[in-house]
Order: C-alpha cells, then structure tokens, then sequence
C-alpha cells in the first residue's frame, strides 16, 4: 500500500502559485519524504493556469512541472490535480465561466472544449516525468453539480459521463506524448493514472448526478474521499468503529461497482477534522483509520489530507482547516504526523486475499429495475451501512467484508474472482435483527 500526502504549501496556500517559489516547495517537499510518505498530490489553481477560455499560459504549467521535479529529488512521485475547482471550502473558477460569462461547465460545448485543452496541457507538461504518479481529472468537481453549492451547474447522470469520459480521454492524450523513460519503469513499472475523483455524495446522495458509476467507469481506478464529518462522528464519535472504519467502508462500497474484478481502489483524501476529532484524538484516529484501510482489497494507497495547517494570517476558512496538517505551518511535526509516519515507514503488508464475505447491496428492484434510495442506504446510519458496520465488527480477522452488488450476484465469473465465498443479506429492520450469512451453491 502506497502511503502520501495531500500537499498544502506552507507559505501562501495555493495562492502561492500566482508568485511560485521553488525554495518554499523543497523545504515542504523535504518535510513531507521525511515522513516516509513515497508520493505527493498537487493543486495548480485552474484559474491561474488558464485565466482565459483560449489562453493556457505556459509559465504556470512549467512551475507544475518544476514542483515534479523538486518532489522528484526528494523519492516523491506525485499526482497532479487538473480543475481547482474548489479547495477547502473556496471555489476557483476562472472569470470566464462566471458572472457575465456564466456557460455550464459540464454542458457548453465550447467550455467542455477549452476545458479538455487546458486537462490536455497540463497532463503534456508533466508526461515525461519519471516519478508521475497520474492525473486526476479534478478536486471533487462533482460538488458543483448539485446542491448544496450555491450556484449549481444542472446536468444529468448522462451529461455528467459524457464530461468525465471527454476529460480522461484529454488526459490521456497529454499523456501520451511522455518519451520512453527508464526512471518510471524501473521505480513504479506502469503508466500514470488517470483517475475521477469525486466527493462523497457520489456514494450516498441519490439526487447527486455524478455517482458511483462515475468513478467505477472512467478512468485507471477507482477515487474516494473520507470525511467524518459527514455524519459519521456524530453518529458513532471520533473513535467509533463508525468513524476509524469510514475509509475502509468507502472502498469496499466503491469496489463493489468495479466492473473488472482487481481494479485499483485509492483512498485518495482522508483526513482527522477537528470540528468533530478533538487533537488529541487526531493521532488514535490516523492509526485506527489507515490500520482498517489496509484491510481491503485492491488498494492502491492512503493520501492523507494534509501536508501543512493553513497559516492563521490568511481568512475566512473554516476553522478546522486551519489544524488539517501533519505539520504546523512552520514545519513542526503534530501527533497525527508522526502515527502517520510511524506507518508509513514500517509498511502494511497487503492482505493475502480478499474478505470472503460480501454485504448484499440492493441496487435493483425484484424487476431488475435501479432502485431509487440506494445510495442514501449507503451513508452514515443508513439501513445497509448500518448492516455492513455489524458485519465488520463482527468479524473474526477483524477486516471489514466486501460489498456486492444484487445486480451483479448472479454472475458466478464475477464473484469467483473477487474471492466472494458467503453473503450477508440486510433485513428490512435492522432492530434487534441478527444478519444471516447465505452460501450460495454458485459460490465456490
């Protein structure tokens, strides 16, 4: 299992790409490999970069690429995010699709267009970097398609495929222009990633159009984002299984609507916050949660969230994002990095085979018809993620069970090679209800 950070910079958030300083990158760059982690994610602002609909400026993409490289030299690979977008709580549009020029940026043609150019650019610029880790389409973009943003951009499940397909395929093209290089062969021995990442209201709000289907279909593996403050602390506090176990559950969730048994699963954004993790739980809390994530199957890496706290002289965050980091904003290493650390450098040996028990999700109606209502099953105290927590607490390795699809139980292929052996069907009422453990003949 891979082990990285979200990076933050330390001196001027990620406003500090409008006066970019290579000196400020190292010096966090140096504190983040000192952690053990083995690879970074990275932020350009979107509107910086392309500040025009037909102007990409290229000295923003040659300071990403600079940031590669300084990562580089301290064993970091690194992941570059392509629309910021929206970052900790503060949206970055570029004028362009806004006010005046307001257009839907998952629908307008012209701005679906200009948008693939600048994904395209910016993938080209770090293609033929060694130690790239992949490209992500975006910060959870999907938060501006439905409410509760302020000021939506409508499209549907359709529309919203058809974006993401559009944005992968720009991707990939940028990237497929990377020479030849020994470098990445020899350390990782495959491609950058292309991947969609997605808040969490992909997995449990049935009106959000991006969905599960989103992240499973498009792209080299599947993203997720883990935040307790969605419900699940108040509901189990910060140290409940509820709560040290959300990262794992949200990857067996999203495994289950993987098409090819064996893709990829990367916890891509997770994070201790303090309006409902007291610091001094913070280090319980990153212990417990990376422990239960290594459990699942298929996972590419933890990249916790995040490297620095935001210095207290900038305003207008949320408070807890001024506490976020591993380290202060001037370099010094908190609990929660060193329990971080700790792990990071003794390594978690991936599980020798996949939980053998699976969770029925009820995705279809007894028509074969999609059920509406499934995903709010799914979030915090709903009736199926409810069923899946007893299972996981109840088990006797202690890993949490994988989560299959009722649409997909029937496909013998598919459960074999997920290593699927019994199932758990969730009762209608859950009170004082044991869940029973079906063997399925079909099952080897």
């Amino acid at each position: 299992m891979r082990f990285g950070v979200n990076h933050t910079p330390s001196v001027g958030w990620f406003h500090s790409w409008l006066d970019f300083s290579p000196s400020d990158t190292a010096r966090d760059m140096e504190q983040i490999a000192s952690l053990g982690a083995d690879h970074i994610r990275v932020f350009p602002l979107w509107p910086v970069v392309q500040p025009n609909r037909t102007l990409i400026r290229r000295a923003a993409l040659d300071d990403v690429a600079t940031v590669v490289d300084i990562a580089g030299s301290f064993g970091l690979d690194v992941n570059v995010d392509a629309l910021q977008g929206h970052l900790s709580s503060f949206d970055f549009v570029p004028s362009w699709l806004d006010s005046w020029h307001r257009r839907n940026m998952f629908t307008d043609p012209e701005v679906v267009a200009s948008t693939a150019a600048y994904v395209e650019a910016l993938a080209a610029a770090v293609a033929d970097k060694p130690n790239l880790l992949g490209i992500s389409i975006g910060n959870e973009v999907n938060q501006f398609a439905h409410a509760p943003h302020p000021a939506p951009h409508d499209t549907t499940a359709e529309q919203g495929h058809a974006w993401a397909a559009a944005m992968v395929a720009a991707a990939r093209r940028g990237l497929s222009g990377a020479r030849e290089t020994s470098g990445r062969e020899a350390r990782r021995g495959s491609a950058p990633l292309v991947t969609v990442a997605q808040y969490d209201a992909a997995w449990y709000d049935d009106a959000q159009p991006f969905g599960p289907e989103h992240a499973a279909d498009h792209g080299d593996a599947t993203v997720t984002h883990s935040w307790v403050f969605n419900g699940s602390a108040a509901l189990h506090g910060a140290l409940g299984a509820g709560s040290v176990r959300h990262g794992e559950y949200l990857l067996q969730l999203a495994a289950a609507w993987n098409r090819e048994p064996g893709r990829p699963n990367w916890l891509q954004e997770v994070g201790a916050p303090t309006n409902v993790v007291d610091p001094a739980d913070a280090a319980a809390f990153t212990e417990q949660t990376i422990r239960h994530v290594a459990g699942a199957q298929d996972v590419l890496g933890v990249t916790w969230w995040c490297s620095h706290d935001v210095a207290r002289s900038l305003a207008d965050f949320p408070e807890l994002e001024y506490d976020l980091g591993l380290f202060t904003n001037d370099g010094r290493l908190k609990p929660a990095g060193e329990a971080f650390a700790a792990l990071a450098r003794s390594g978690l040996p991936a599980p020798a085979a996949p939980p053998s028990t699976a969770v029925v999700l009820d995705d279809v109606l007894p028509d074969g018809a999609p059920r509406y209502g499934v995903r709010a099953d799914c979030a915090p105290g709903g009736r199926f993620a409810t069923a899946w927590l007893a299972c996981a607490e109840s088990s006797a390795d202690g890993r949490g069970p994988q989560v299959v699809l009722r649409s997909r139980l029937s496909d013998t292929a598919h459960t074999v090679a997920r290593g699927i052996r019994s199932t758990v069907e969730v009762p209608d009422d859950l009170a004082g209800t044991a869940l029973s453990v079906a063997h399925p003949a079909t099952m080897p």
